[in-house]
């Protein structure tokens, strides 16, 4: 898989919580048909072995569309499921441990919320970062504010690709313009959208332009 800033364009973060209507794994290709760059599964709630299946379905899913498919904070289902990459906090798996077990080629990503923070998780061998929370967060209610010169001073900090993340959508995306980030992550405004498809296609056009 080939990677670069492109890839974190418009980087879709699933979220569970508005899985009815249609599953997942029909949200996601959605998200993908409407110009979602990458996606990454978060799962806060099955257990492994769902997990696992459900990874394998959307990773199957990404490799049609040509997209990179980055699994949250577990390593292990990340490398059973055949993802291209795995996303870890900073109280998750250190990246160099990452890389270690995953190899070269494994796209690792970073949450990292300073200039600090950045700097290291480059040199542990981060691929990506993922900077926020921008505009604060519906899904992570002890995410902090990070500021436009925090996000500024993140993005100079580094040679890495980063992705701000937090609270984006249509509104306030044009924001992030000048602050040096590759894209945006984006969660709520992707899957809790009434049609997926339309909400991502307006996201990528604005994500464009950034």
């Amino acid at each position: 898989m080939n990677f670069d800033r492109n890839c974190l364009r418009l980087y879709a973060v699933t979220d569970r919580a508005w899985v009815g209507r249609q599953t997942l794994c029909q949200q996601v290709e959605a998200a993908l048909q409407g110009g979602a760059t990458c996606v990454q599964l978060r799962e806060k709630q099955l257990d492994k072995a769902a997990f696992l299946a459900e990874a394998r379905q959307i990773a199957a899913l990404c490799r049609r569309y040509g997209a990179p498919f980055i699994v949250n904070d577990d390593l292990d289902i990340a490398l059973a499921c055949g993802a291209d990459g795995v996303h870890v906090g900073q109280d998750d798996l250190s990246a160099a441990e990452v890389r270690r077990r995953a190899g070269s080629r494994f796209i690792v990503g970073v949450s990292a919320h300073n200039a600090e923070e950045a700097r290291l998780a480059e040199a542990a061998g981060a691929d990506y970062l993922g900077a926020g929370a921008v505009f604060g967060s519906a899904t992570k209610t002890d995410a902090s504010l990070l500021t436009p010169a925090g996000l500024r001073e993140i993005c100079a900090a580094v040679r890495i690709p980063v992705v701000a993340i937090g609270g984006v959508n249509a509104r306030n995306i044009r924001e992030l313009r000048g602050s040096g980030a590759a894209g945006a992550a984006v969660v709520s405004a992707i899957f809790g959208a009434p049609d997926i498809t339309a909400a991502c296609r307006e996201l990528r056009a604005l994500a464009d332009i950034l």
